[in-house]
Parts: structure tokens; sequence; C-alpha cells
């Protein structure tokens, strides 16, 4: 990804009342490896949970979902992510796409259904936290003491994310390093175990290609989640391109090394692959200490993913609130610590509700939403090329338009099999949520005109450039 030169940008989204504008200016600004290591963890935060792959499909294919998907699906939507949100550098991000390029309904749609992924998305974490802790402590396998695990560390995890964005940055850098070296080790002790023919089965049993997709899309996806805290990024113009390039590379790598390392030491029957393996592999393949490692490792991966997530979905509210796509309200900002508390309080609440669904039917649902969210977010950039070209884009993808529609078409293709392989109760969770995310458009637009709550005024003046807030009247170009 080229850096472009970046002048001073006119297109910074202010905040909706003064108040927020000082607090925002004051507030300490995420630079660029505290942004690396949270847009890893809104990805991926470590081989924690691939093993699936493994299972549905048998050794080769998960290595080959790893080593291809990321062209096919990773590097197109960062580079997307790097493109937008340095033209649109503010919170809210993909929403403020899809608004700036079809207006407020498609903007409000886009909003509910990647919001609703992120959340579902976010009850993932405590689930894949206790999944490991059983492991350790069977009593956690079920019943209220699982229940009440999952309870605590959403409500403790979801604190500390109301303490500030700068600390989650710099917390999510720890976890990240101190969550991949235990993989580290176990991957320089499998070496003189290898088998490199291992890597080529196919395995045992009849090919799950539902679970074998979602997995590999689960575990690439959510690059542009970042998006949505742009605008607490410190000089995103440059700062965004330059992490994304590098969170792009660090999670391949970290996806495809531990992979390699237990396919080909391990030997062991297809269905044994399910989430949390890797510890039982480390287990085999230098003892129990490495496998408590392991799992030590998997409880603080989950801690990161959950507060990266957590802080996307709370600041894309911010973000809304100020397009004028929600009530005032859900911007509001704590006194203390300078953060969405509405938006955290909303989306901590929502994903506890939500966590206590099936693994896979969680993940399964997250994907298909957010399926249908990506369909909306490759129009939205395929439009705004062609109908706004001399928007300042700080960050260019290098591709002329046919270029740029041959790379939202081949992923698109990958979106139409997460749908085709999805199961009847993710058809059924998802249709009603796009059903409540389209009445909630209507509902909204009622309370604006009662008049029931306080609302910015949503601007769909499409052809002025740089309108990105409604808020802005600056037609500089």
């Amino acid at each position: 990804m080229a850096i472009a030169e970046t002048s001073r940008s006119s297109h910074e989204l202010p905040l909706s009342t003064a108040d927020s504008s000082r607090n925002a200016s004051t507030a300490k600004k995420l630079t660029l490896v505290p942004l690396i290591f949270l847009i890893y963890f809104e990805v991926a935060g470590g081989p924690y949970g691939e093993e699936p792959a493994v299972q549905a499909a048998g050794p080769l294919l998960a290595i080959l979902g790893f080593l291809i998907f990321p062209f096919i699906w990773s590097v197109p939507e960062a580079l997307i992510t790097a493109e937008l949100s340095t033209a649109f550098p503010g919170n809210g991000g993909f929403v403020i796409w899809a608004h700036r390029a079809f207006g407020s309904f498609v903007g409000s749609i886009m909003g509910s259904l990647k919001f609703l992924s992120g959340v579902i998305n976010v009850a993932s974490f405590p689930v894949l936290c206790v999944s490991y802790l059983d492991k350790l402590f069977p009593v956690l396998e079920s019943g209220w003491p699982r229940n009440v695990c999952i309870f605590a560390s959403t409500v403790i995890l979801s604190f500390l994310n109301y303490t500030g964005l700068a600390i989650v940055g710099y917390v999510a850098v720890v976890l990240g390093l101190v969550s991949l070296s235990p993989f580290l080790v176990m991957s320089a002790m499998a070496i003189p175990k290898i088998k490199p023919h291992r890597w080529g089965s196919l395995g045992n049993k009849k090919r799950d290609w539902n679970l074998y997709f979602n997995t590999l899309f689960w575990n690439l996806n959510f690059w542009d989640n970042v998006s949505t805290l742009a605008g607490e990024v410190d000089n995103p113009q440059k700062t965004f391109p330059l992490a994304l390039l590098i969170a792009v590379i660090f999670t391949c790598v970290a996806y495809l090394i531990p992979l390699f390392a237990v396919t080909g030491a391990v030997s062991v029957d297809q269905s044994n692959w399910e989430t949390g393996f890797h510890a039982e592999a480390a287990e085999m393949i230098a003892g129990k200490w490495l496998k408590i490692w392991i799992e030590i490792g998997a409880v603080l991966s989950s801690i990161g993913l959950f507060e990266a997530q957590l802080s996307s979905s709370a600041y894309q509210l911010e973000g809304m609130a100020e397009l004028g796509f929600l009530p005032k309200f859900f911007g509001v900002r704590s006194k203390w610590f300078n953060t969405p508390w509405v938006g955290i309080l909303i989306s901590a609440l929502m994903s506890l509700g939500l966590s206590y669904m099936n693994f896979t039917d969680i993940i399964s649902a997250a994907n298909f939403l957010y399926t249908l969210g990506m369909f909306l977010e490759f129009a939205s950039f395929i439009w705004l090329r062609r109908k706004l070209p001399e928007l300042k884009r700080p960050y260019r993808v290098p591709l002329n338009f046919t270029g740029l529609v041959i790379m939202c078409v081949v992923p698109s293709g990958f979106l139409i099999l997460i749908i085709v392989f999805a199961t009847k109760i993710v058809y059924l969770v998802t249709g009603l949520m796009t059903l409540g995310a389209i009445g909630w458009y209507f509902l909204i637009n009622y309370f604006r005109e009662k008049k029931i709550f306080e609302f910015n005024e949503v601007n769909d003046d499409l052809d002025n450039v740089n309108g990105e807030h409604p808020k802005v009247d600056d037609h500089e170009s």
C-alpha cells in the first residue's frame, strides 16, 4: 500500500456539540503501533479458532484456505478501508461511506447490519475464552458456572473498554505479544517432528463446507471495523494505510506458522480439530506446561478481541449519532474517560444476551449479516470512485476503474458461498435482523418527525463532495 503525500484535509468530521469537540481535541489519539494491534484483534487475535478448518476439510485445504483467502478477501477489504478511511476520517466508518454514496436509507441499513454483526462477534469471545478455560477447569463446561463466567468476563472487560481507547490500544499490544509467544515456542519445538506428507492430507471425513468457509471468513474478516474509530487516530491519512499493511502481513503469518507446525507434527483423527485443539497439540509436542501456556494465551487473546470489537461497535454508534442516524444521546461521552459510554453499554448488553447462543451459530450469524453489509460496502466504494473522482483521497488504491470492479467482484463471489452454505437457523436469525434494520430506519424517522428525541440533521446532499457530516459546509475541492 503506497502512502500518498498528505496535506491538511478538509474532510475531518467535527463532533456534533461544542463539548464533544473540545473533548475530541484534547483526547489522546491512537498512534501507529496500538492501531496495528487493534486491527489485529479486530480480525484475528492469534491462531485461536482456526482449528475447525482442519476438522471441516482436512490439513491441505485448511492450509490452502489460509494461504489463498487473504488475497481473495483480506487484501481487497484492507485496501478499501485504507482509501475510504483516509478520505472520510471520522467515527462511523462504513456508515459514512454508504451514506455518501447512496443516501440516508442505505447508510442506516449499513450501520444496522454491521453493528448487529459486530455485537454478535463480540458475543463469541467470552464463549471462546470459556472454551479454553474449561479445559483447565472442567466445572466451566456447562451449567451455571459457565454462565456466570461468561457474564462476569463481559462486565469486567466492558468496564476496561470504558476507561479509554488509548488504554485499550496499549493493552492490545501487550496482549498480542504475550498471547502469540507460546505459539512461537510450540512451532519451534514442532520442527523436528514435522512430516511434510501430512500437509497433503485431505482428511478422512466428509467435508463440511459450511464450517470450512465460515471458519476462514470469521478468522480473516472485519478489516473495516477499525474505520468506525478513524476520528480517534492520530494523523489517520498516513497512519491508517501503514497500519493496515503491517496488520495484514502480521495476521496471515500468525495463522500460518502454527497451522503448518501442528498439522505437520501431530497425527490425530480429523474430528479432534475442534476449537481449542492447539492447546491439546501443544501438550503432545512439548508437554502439559505448554498446553497451559497456550490456554492462558487464549484467554488473553479473547480479552484483546473483545476490547477491539467492542470499541468499534461503540464508536460506530457515536458516529451514527453524529451523522443523525441515531438520537444525540448515543454519542454522549464519559466526563472521566472521554469514551462513548452509551455505545459501550448498549453494545455490551446486546453481546451478553447473544453470548448464550451456540458458538457455531454465533459465527455463522455474524458472518451472514456482515456479508450483506459487505455487498453494500463494495457498491459504495465503486460508486464513490465513479461519482466523486475529485474527492481528496490521501491514500488511493492503485487500480483503474475496471481493476477496482474486479477487485470487488472476486470476494463478492465468496460472499455468495457464505450465503449458500448457511443453515436454516442462520437464515431465520439474519432474516429477522435484516427486517428489523429496515424497520429501525422508519422508526428513527418517526422519532425525528415527532421530536421524541433530539437528532443531528441528516444531510442527503450527495453532490457535496466534502459533505460527510451534516454540519460540514465546505466546498473546497
